[in-house]
């Protein structure tokens, strides 16, 4: 499941040509309450250096809990959950 860090994750969902990336979301940490989550679809977000952007709002890597495929399987999962 655990390979390499979630950028890193990401970038082969987005442009990898044999990924589709509409098959995949991320769950981050919203900011706020403790297990306050939120699914964003990996088509809708943009990869920055320390971030990723969804339309203008930053949100650091650090927030990603998972990285789901559609099917329910977890490419990626956070140290945090226990991996």
């Amino acid at each position: 499941m655990r390979k390499g860090s979630v950028k890193e994750v990401l970038a082969r969902i987005k442009y990898d040509p044999r990924e589709k990336e509409s098959d995949y979301y991320v769950v981050i940490e919203h900011r706020g309450a403790y297990g306050n989550v939120k699914r964003i679809p990996v088509e809708t977000i943009e990869l920055g250096h320390g971030y990723f952007f969804v339309g203008e709002t930053q949100i650091p890597y650090h927030r990603i809990l998972m990285v789901v495929r559609s099917d329910g399987e977890v490419v990626w999962r956070t140290r945090k959950l226990g991996s």
